[in-house]
């Protein structure tokens, strides 16, 4: 037996960033590799590893935190910020969720008045608000309707010209007035969705693999491994499908 192709996922931050089961998203990306026949080797980047680690990434992940955590790792994620940026124009698919989306824009005022640098990898900026924008969410995007659970302080606005992830159709999104939720740029994107967003969205976690496979092995299909790794796509997708429907059905 041939012995299956390979990605390497890096995690940044999984202690601290990692709220409302966002860990989860980790887990259906390197499950439906595996289904679709890639072995996913996966690293955690931890506060003061060698930002190396990041260069040789097939796939970047980040969660969300609380702000004191987010203002533990925004110095150390500053050391990454070049290299970041060169993955993103890179190409490489990224993943980054509600604190994590918030520290790759240009910059983060928590709700205390403490100023953080973003990457810069999203022309957007961040504010703490007076109050927290919290429920069931919907969006649509280019990849149709995306579903999770928002629980933010942050607005977030996005400069002109940068692309949001989608516009609002339940819930509150970057900033509760702007009708814009998330950011996109090239393979990398911003979300305030939890959830985890993936498990209930297993087309995003599907083109995020695309771009994996397709910027490292150049195929741009990706087909299960055989039958039974077929039946189980299947039912994943009908569970997700179940959840999805019993989200839009409770109030907001």
């Amino acid at each position: 037996m041939s012995r299956p192709r390979s990605l390497r996922l890096v995690h940044l931050y999984p202690a601290e960033m990692n709220i409302y089961g966002d860990h989860g998203n980790r887990h259906v990306l390197v499950r439906r590799a595996e289904l679709y026949g890639f072995e996913v080797v996966t690293s955690a980047f931890a506060p003061g590893d060698d930002v190396g680690l990041l260069a040789e990434a097939d796939l970047v992940l980040g969660g969300g935190g609380q702000d004191s955590h987010q203002v533990e790792v925004a110095g150390d994620l500053a050391r990454a910020g070049a290299l970041l940026r060169e993955l993103a124009e890179g190409d490489v698919p990224m993943l980054v969720v509600c604190g994590l989306y918030q520290l790759f824009g240009r910059s983060f005022c928590t709700a205390e008045g403490v100023g953080l640098d973003g990457v810069g990898v999203f022309g957007a900026a961040t504010v703490g608000g007076a109050r927290r924008l919290i429920g069931n969410a919907a969006v649509e995007t280019q990849w149709g309707r995306l579903q999770g659970y928002e629980n933010h302080g942050g607005l977030t606005t996005l400069d002109a010209g940068q692309a949001p992830l989608g516009r609002v159709l339940v819930g509150s999104g970057n900033n509760g007035t702007d009708g814009t939720e998330g950011a996109r740029s090239g393979n990398v994107i911003g979300t305030y969705l939890h959830g985890p967003v993936l498990p209930l969205n297993p087309g995003l976690a599907d083109q995020l693999l695309r771009w994996a496979v397709a910027r490292h092995y150049g195929d741009e299909v990706l087909t299960a491994r055989d039958a039974e790794a077929a039946a189980q796509l299947a039912r994943l997708d009908r569970l997700a499908e179940r959840a999805r429907a019993a989200v839009a059905a409770r109030p907001r």
